[in-house]
């Protein structure tokens, strides 16, 4: 049975980059909750707020790891399943990859050991630097990894030599056209991610009975914290959509299901994209409102596929991923706004709290959904205009490909159940109070 190399890459690299992404997306914003945790306890010595900082600290330190076990497979992929990558690109992808492992990762593995072991060893001040060091150092990995990816969306700030790219312009090269509005919409996805993964574990041990201040610090600190970025989040992305327009119409097509180009869009919300005929059946859409929303005029021009002559991205999966990515957007508006306005009168209600325990990982689901949209919207190309997938592709035989894809598959299914049921694990197990308070060694010290 024959198996095509490429396309069993392509799903492998993709089953790596989805199981990774899961964790950077937490532990990014996961590191400035657990400093303004730290900030309120020395603002107010409540030791509730060190207690809260003292179990998101354990499912940070969890995430982090294996965050970094899951990123070094997709180091050995770049060599195995596509050497045409580094081969091409290697002279800008090789620095910006390093850059990111010497000014953060360091960084962050170094002073996550005082956040964890250090309490007793070190001054609050201390204390305080690491865990900002720690939260500083994860934004400045998602900085290069940004910029790189976004790179590859929007290639600037190079020359190609004999088949290779040569760097002309760094500055240009990290803060290429697309690269601002991915890095604002990736850090407040995961934001977003975290504000839900923090009160819907606050919320399933608030349904459990543990009701200590620890746990409503924490649960009134994600809630509110999702209220404010769901209208951050959708401007910044209105913003991205018209740069997505301007850089890359293919992608925008897709996204929009427009075939054709035309004015007066609709924005369709439900349709069956048909490759095949060019067409989407069974379509349903509000008149113009694609053309108002991404041109912000009504009769605004949208350039259609036909146009990319057949160099476009595979319709349906960017179609979808995309609504499924707004759709959750959507709920988590509703129910971040519905949890605030109960917690304003007092206490959440028993189904909200169940409504947000159920929401723990929506926003895994919106960032890949969201992550799909970006890197299956950016075929054929692996950087656009410069080098194509299947011209990155390695000659690995398809059978050795699919061996090892079913090994990951299998290893990812029990690593994700596993972290799942450890961090729920966690949250019945705080719940029973076995743990110091974490302010015991700093009670004495000075903010």
């Amino acid at each position: 049975m024959e198996f095509d190399p490429v396309t069993l890459a392509r799903i492998q690299f993709g089953a790596n980059i989805s199981f990774h992404i899961l964790f950077p997306t937490i532990s990014i914003a996961m590191g400035w909750v657990l400093l303004f945790f730290k900030w309120r306890f020395n603002a107010t010595r409540d030791e509730a707020w060190m207690e809260a900082y003292g179990f998101w600290v354990k499912v940070f330190a969890l995430t982090f790891a294996v965050g970094v076990v899951s990123g070094i497979t997709m180091s050995f992929q770049f060599g195995t399943n596509w050497p045409g990558y580094m081969r091409t690109v290697g002279n800008i992808a090789g620095p910006l990859l390093a850059y990111e492992v010497l000014t953060a990762f360091f960084l962050e593995a170094t002073f996550l050991g005082i956040m964890l072991f250090g309490r007793s060893r070190v001054s609050n001040r201390v204390h305080t630097l690491a865990t900002f060091l720690v939260a500083f150092g994860t934004t400045v990995s998602a900085f290069w990894i940004i910029a790189l990816n976004s790179w590859m969306q929007t290639p600037t700030g190079f020359s190609m030599v004999n088949g290779q790219a040569h760097v002309t312009n760094w500055l240009e090269v990290i803060f290429n056209p697309s690269m601002p509005y991915r890095l604002t919409h990736m850090l407040l996805a995961s934001g977003l991610t975290v504000a839900f993964l923090v009160a819907g574990l606050s919320a399933y041990r608030w349904g459990r009975g543990d009701r200590v201040r620890a746990v409503r610090h924490s649960l009134t600190t994600g809630v509110y914290l999702a209220a404010l970025l769901i209208p951050l989040q959708i401007l910044a992305g209105d913003a991205h959509g018209l740069n997505t327009f301007h850089h890359q119409p293919a992608k925008l097509a897709a996204m929009e299901g427009v075939w054709h180009t035309e004015r007066g869009a609709p924005l369709l919300l439900f349709a069956l994209p048909d490759e095949a005929s060019q067409s989407n059946r069974y379509q349903i859409g509000i008149p113009k409102l694609a053309s108002l929303i991404i041109t912000h005029q009504q009769d605004g021009e949208i350039r259609g596929l036909g146009e990319f002559a057949g160099k476009h991205p595979p319709v349906g999966k960017v179609f979808w991923s995309f609504r499924v990515m707004v759709a959750v957007g959507v709920l988590m508006l509703a129910t971040a706004w519905l949890a605030v306005w109960q917690l304003r009168r007092g206490e959440p209600a028993g189904w909200t709290t169940r409504l947000l325990t159920a929401m723990t990982f929506s926003g895994w689901l919106a960032t890949l959904a969201g992550w799909y949209v970006t890197e299956i919207g950016r075929q054929p190309w692996l950087v656009t205009g410069v080098l194509s997938t299947a011209d990155a592709a390695s000659t690995v035989p398809g059978g050795m490909i699919l061996s090892t894809l079913l090994m990951y598959l299998a290893l990812y299914l029990v690593l994700l159940t596993s972290y799942v049921s450890v961090v729920f694990y966690l949250a019945r197990k705080a719940g029973k109070h076995d743990d110091l308070p974490l302010s015991a060694n700093l009670a004495g010290e000075q903010a």
